[in-house]
Parts: structure tokens; C-alpha cells; sequence
């Protein structure tokens, strides 16, 4: 290591040195899919030789970046069981927007964060990963968005799937402005400010005190432009007390619980008390009508996905006894059998970027097909939920 004095050169706007304590920070901004800024990190980190090397990465997003054959790795049949599908979804439509942008420009979401590592590498310099796990962030975001926010949240996703930008260097100069981005934040604030705090705040207080504590004293922080003012703002707070608290996916609310549980035992019990009331054949009546109004539309949205056979079938069997449990829905139990019955090979994995962003692309690629069966048959239970309901509580108060 060289005593130079730390940063050793000029750069752009697009890198800050902050003194905390006894480490001098150089915070390096980038954009995720910029040339550009692959080439600053590695100058920054060949020129300055620091002791630590932060980047904003997670495990799982680092192997992701560094391992693209994971694909070959992915059990989604586990992912099912865990109810982690709309976690993989979310992170297939971001990675295919970055990766459309960036196979404009040649390059690979995530460069910059991957030339960071391997300029570490090369100096034999430690990397420390400092950002939270993803799947923390999406669904604390998940949580903490309102119902009504939440379908705008979803179609804001699924939009990007089909935005055509074309971007250029010089407009991502633009967008690594920090006025822009500023405003950028500001917009996002305003339209979804409890998803906006979770993706932005929590990260940026997460991430400060996760570079804060990186071993030595001279620190490379390579995080995204959009990052820059607000670990800025926050390093020189002590945040380490709701490290703890940001890193948790809040438990479900007793109060949800209780709803959730709530709607069944109601169904249940107006089907017996029409049954003591009016008798068997009207409680079975009603019954039948409750399988009928659960298990035709969901094995219709089976269908609509292109589901396997078995796919439809178990979509009519299962969603009639699911929408009785919050448990596990028909969705879920209908993506397994999916899975089981027509797994995708490995070519759909790697198409999986470009098929998304297209509609003939999510019923030929089996592994889009995968997530259409969980939300077409999640969706034709839900309205034969509402549907039967409706029918027995009219029944009821006939």
C-alpha cells in the first residue's frame, strides 16, 4: 500500500471523498449499465489502491452477475415451496429492462459493480459486498406499499417489460447528474413514498454503516448514482441500531392473520348453518356451487396460460380447497405442478431476458409460462372466491 494521500487524483463529479472517523471513503456513482462508468472504477481502484473494496451488491445478486450459468443451478421447485415466486419475477423484469438498455450500449447490467471485483482482484484487495439482500428489499417494498399503490406498482413493472428508450452515453451522462437524479428520487417519493423509502432510504442508511464498517482505512464505495446524495447525508449518522430492523421482513399483522382466516371459517359456517336452516340438499347445493365457481375459473386461467393438462386439472382440484386456507394458494400448488409436468430447459433460462419483453415470448418460454399459470390460476380462484361467496351468503340471508 502507498502512503499517498487519499483520493491521489482529480475526478469528475461522479465521485465524492467523504472523512469519517479515521477512513477517508472515496464514494464512487455510477449508472448500472454505463461504459463509462466501468472504466472510472477501474481507474479509481487501480489509482488509489485502497485497503477495502465496497460494492452494491448482495450474495445472491453477486453470484448472479459472476455466475451466469446459475440457471443451470435453479430449483424452482424450492423457490415454490419457499412462495418465492413473485420475488423471481420482480427480479426477471428489472434485469430485463437493465439488460435491454445495456444491449444498446454493448455492455452488461452490473459491469461497473463486476469491474470493481475484479480490479480488487488484482491488487489482492478485499471486496465487501454492502448492499441488502434483495429479496428483503422487494418485499418490505411489497409490504409496505398500499393496496391501491400496489397495482400501480405492478403495472409500472410490467410497462418497463415493453419501454422502448433508447439511450446513449451522453444521455446517461445526464441521468449520473445528481440534480436530475434528485428529481428522479423526488418523483419517485411522491408517487410511492413508503416504496420509495424502503428502496432508497433503508438502502442508503443500510449501505453507509455496512462501508463504514469495512476493515481499513482507506475505502472504495462503488454503489449506484441514484445512492450518492443520501449515503452522503447519512454517514455521519450513527444508524447502526436499526440495522437490525431494516434487514427483517416485518411478520404478517395479527390483524391480517385474522382476516385471512376470517373469510373461510365465514364460507364454513354459512354453509352449516344453511345446512340446519334449510337443510342437506341446500348446504350441498351451495357447496357445489362453491367448487364450481372456484374450480371453473381457475382451470380456465390454466388453459389460458397454455398449462400442461395436469396443470388444469389440479388448478379445478385444488383452488375450491385453497381459497378456504390462507395458507398456500392455487397459484402455487398449479406453478408446482407446472414445473413438474413441463420444466424448462436451459435455453428458456438464458431467453428468459428477451422473451419477457414480449407477449408471443411468455406463453413459448416455459419458464414465463411457469409464472402465467401462477397468475392466471391465482386470479381465476380469487374471483371464485368472490363469486361463491357471494352466492352462500346470499343464500344465507335468502
Amino acid at each position: 500500500m502507498t502512503d499517498t494521500p487519499f483520493p491521489a487524483h482529480d475526478y469528475s463529479d461522479d465521485v465524492a471523498a467523504i472523512q469519517y472517523d479515521d477512513k477517508t471513503i472515496l464514494l464512487v456513482g455510477t449508472a448500472h449499465i454505463s461504459q463509462q462508468s466501468a472504466d472510472l472504477v477501474e481507474q479509481v481502484i487501480a489509482g488509489e489502491r485502497p485497503d477495502t473494496v465496497c460494492i452494491e451488491l448482495d450474495e445472491k445478486r453477486f453470484t448472479a452477475l459472476s455466475q451466469p450459468e446459475r440457471w443451470e443451478n435453479l430449483d424452482l421447485k424450492q423457490i415454490i415451496r419457499k412462495k418465492q415466486l413473485s420475488t423471481l419475477l420482480v427480479n426477471l423484469v428489472l434485469s430485463s429492462y437493465q439488460k435491454k438498455l445495456g444491449g444498446q450500449l454493448g455492455i452488461q447490467p452490473g459491469a461497473e459493480l463486476l469491474a470493481a471485483a475484479k480490479a480488487a482482484e488484482k491488487l489482492d484487495t478485499p471486496v465487501e459486498l454492502c448492499d441488502r439482500d434483495v429479496r428483503v428489499t422487494l418485499r418490505r417494498a411489497w409490504k409496505a406499499t398500499s393496496f391501491f399503490r400496489k397495482g400501480y406498482l405492478m403495472a409500472t413493472l410490467l410497462a418497463s417489460l415493453f419501454d422502448k428508450t433508447e439511450l446513449d452515453e451522453e444521455k446517461l451522462a445526464e441521468l449520473r447528474n445528481k440534480d436530475v437524479l434528485s428529481e428522479m428520487m423526488n418523483e419517485i417519493g411522491e408517487a410511492l413514498p413508503a416504496a420509495k423509502h424502503v428502496l432508497i432510504d433503508e438502502r442508503d442508511i443500510f449501505m453507509a454503516e455496512k462501508i463504514k464498517s469495512a476493515p481499513g482505512k482507506r475505502i472504495v464505495a462503488v454503489v449506484g448514482a441514484g445512492h450518492m446524495q443520501g449515503i452522503q447525508r447519512v454517514i455521519g449518522e450513527d444508524n447502526s441500531n436499526v440495522m437490525e430492523e431494516i434487514d427483517t421482513i416485518p411478520p404478517i399483522s395479527k390483524g391480517w392473520k385474522i382476516a385471512g382466516w376470517s373469510i373461510p371459517a365465514a364460507i364454513l359456517l354459512s354453509l352449516g348453518v344453511i345446512g340446519f336452516r334449510q337443510g342437506a340438499g341446500e348446504a350441498g347445493a351451495n357447496a357445489l356451487y362453491w367448487i364450481l365457481a372456484n374450480g371453473i375459473p381457475s382451470a380456465i386461467g390454466a388453459l389460458i396460460a397454455f398449462g400442461h393438462p395436469a396443470t388444469i386439472i389440479s388448478a379445478f382440484a385444488s383452488a375450491p380447497i385453497t381459497s378456504l386456507t390462507p395458507v398456500i394458494g392455487a397459484g402455487y400448488v398449479c406453478a408446482f405442478v407446472q414445473v413438474m409436468t413441463q420444466p424448462p430447459v436451459v435455453k428458456e433460462f438464458e431467453a428468459v431476458s428477451t422473451d419477457i419483453s414480449t407477449v408471443r415470448g411468455w406463453w413459448q418460454n416455459r419458464l414465463l409460462r411457469i409464472f402465467l399459470v401462477f397468475i392466471m390460476t391465482g386470479l381465476g380462484s380469487s374471483i371464485g372466491t368472490w363469486v361463491g361467496g357471494y352466492r352462500i351468503f346470499t343464500s344465507l340471508f335468502a
